[in-house]
């Protein structure tokens, strides 16, 4: 197996455990990750489709805000001074809020006015429900417009985030639990390896140890029978009256006693080699 398909690891039944805890641990990690890229594609499509009709809509609410001004000009002649005037007080407040989405943290601004502010008027002489009007199409102006702005922060970190996390889910795909897996294979396949020369070196033992039983067993055997043909050739030479023969073997008596010791002595020695 190729190095580049796994990690370095020495084959052990500790590698294998972590490796697997590993696996393990990556597999559920990458079933996280699709559920929350879903999670994400949907909001992101859903975001989209309100920012198109937000886009859409603002065009024709501004439209109408500047016919109410022109209106109110047409009716009450110069408000700039009464424009400046309202400028000493805040008539718009927002603040910027934190969504979670699966997970992601996207700002988005939303209107904080008071209601007093909200539903100030300008009189009734003078062209004073016209200013009205040609104020509260400004506001709705300004409030669709923080909400354009705050949809497309939210898009476009929502579509940084999918980005991210389809990145990480194919990493965990393509290369994390490939690598991992390989290296399992690999420490499972040395694993084996090693039990089946264990399983080899135990029946070689086990062979060389009946030879060496049966060796010792002949050579027992080899050394009881050799007493007793020297005492038989012993009790023959007495009976045949060959005077003192019986104390004193022949030439030949004494070459086979000499022959069968050496013989024992060597099969000795060769059954202390196998044992060794």
């Amino acid at each position: 197996m190729s190095s580049k398909l796994r990690y370095p690891a020495l084959p052990s039944r500790m590698s294998l455990i972590t490796f697997k805890t590993r696996l393990k641990g990556a597999q559920k990690g990458h079933s996280l990750l699709k559920k929350k890229a879903d999670a994400l594609v949907i909001r992101y499509r859903k975001l989209q489709g309100e920012l198109r009709d937000s886009k859409l809509s603002i065009t024709s609410q501004m439209r109408h805000a500047h016919f109410a001004v022109t209106g109110a000009v047409f009716v009450a002649g110069d408000i700039s001074f009464a424009v400046q005037e309202s400028l000493k007080l805040p008539t718009f407040k927002a603040k910027v809020r934190l969504d979670n989405i699966a997970g992601v943290a996207v700002p988005s601004l939303v209107d904080a006015s008071s209601s007093d502010l909200q539903h100030a008027s300008g009189g009734i002489n003078k062209g004073g429900e016209q200013l009205h009007e040609a104020r509260k199409a400004f506001r709705d102006v300004l409030v669709l417009t923080l909400k354009t702005a705050s949809l497309q922060v939210a898009w476009v970190t929502l579509d940084l985030a999918i980005k991210v996390t389809n990145r990480r889910v194919n990493a965990l795909e393509k290369v994390v639990i490939p690598r991992l897996q390989g290296t399992i294979d690999y420490i499972t396949s040395e694993l084996d390896e090693l039990e089946r020369e264990e399983f080899f070196r135990l029946k070689m033992v086990q062979k060389k140890k009946r030879i060496a039983t049966e060796l010792r067993r002949q050579l027992s055997l080899a050394t009881t029978a050799q007493p007793q043909a020297v005492s038989g050739s012993e009790s023959l030479l007495a009976r045949s009256g060959l005077g003192d023969a019986a104390h004193a073997p022949d030439a030949a008596a004494r070459a086979l006693i000499a022959r069968g010791a050496g013989a024992a002595e060597d099969d000795a020695g060769n059954a202390s080699d196998i044992v060794v």
